[in-house]
């Protein structure tokens, strides 16, 4: 897609970070934006900001009966963008379970309660762009990480799912992966992170990917040979490499 002028898309996980930066890049391109999160005051400094049109809809993707009163404020759009999301890092050894849940039900179950709110409207009128947001760190099972790779992973394979329901319709099901990318969420790692990249990077790589053909794009892309690359190790091999 190369025409965004008067194209209005629904932006969920817009308040920082990535999705902030994302916001900027499809503004100046022309889009009418639908800003949610939970920060209606972050969203508003946002809207502010951008240089198109933009509207506040407040949002907890944890919170059904939140998701179904925003869609219904939200009202007819061209597209949306998933990208809310919580992260601690924590392992089996230092198992944090309401933290793990929390995990759970914003990353994917929230990822869910979006597409119950669009996927139907969409599959109506056979109109529609969805997005969804995995991770380099969904492909397969990582020490330290339980329960964010086990989000990511759901989500991965719900835009999958959907691509191959939907591959043959005029909805549009696109999935990216990010690697490492410097926003409050990443802040809480103590170790080393490789080929680490800045929200406007990031946004402009997700951006780009959003104006191909293509379903999937894993960045940054020697970075993620390692992860994509993983896949094809056997077990006892993979174990001895990652764990």
């Amino acid at each position: 897609m190369s025409d965004w002028a008067g194209k209005r898309y629904w932006l969920v996980g817009a308040s920082e970070g990535l999705g902030e930066a994302l916001a900027h890049k499809m503004s100046a391109a022309g889009v009418e934006l639908v800003l949610s999160a939970r920060s209606e005051d972050k969203l508003t400094a946002l809207a502010d900001a951008l240089p198109g049109r933009a509207q506040v809809v407040p949002v907890d993707v944890s919170d059904a009966a939140s998701v179904t009163s925003a869609a219904e404020a939200v009202g007819e759009i061209d597209g949306v963008v998933q990208l809310a999301g919580v992260y601690w890092p924590f392992g089996a050894k230092d198992w944090d379970a309401e933290q793990a849940i929390a995990m759970a039900d914003i990353n994917y179950t929230g990822a869910m309660r979006l597409m119950g709110a669009v996927v139907p409207k969409f599959v109506e009128r056979d109109s529609g762009h969805i997005v969804l947001t995995g991770s380099l760190s969904g492909f397969r099972g990582l020490p330290g990480a339980a329960a964010y790779t086990s989000s990511k992973a759901g989500v991965m394979t719900l835009a999958e799912s959907l691509h191959a329901d939907l591959h043959r319709t005029n909805v549009r099901v696109q999935l990216v992966n990010p690697g490492f990318v410097k926003t409050r969420l990443t802040d809480k790692n103590d170790f080393r992170m490789p080929f680490i990249m800045e929200p406007d990077a990031a946004a402009r790589e997700f951006f780009e990917h959003m104006n191909s053909d293509a379903f999937k794009r894993s960045f940054p892309g020697l970075f993620s040979l390692v992860f994509r690359g993983s896949q094809f190790l056997p077990d006892w091999l993979y174990y001895r490499l990652f764990a």
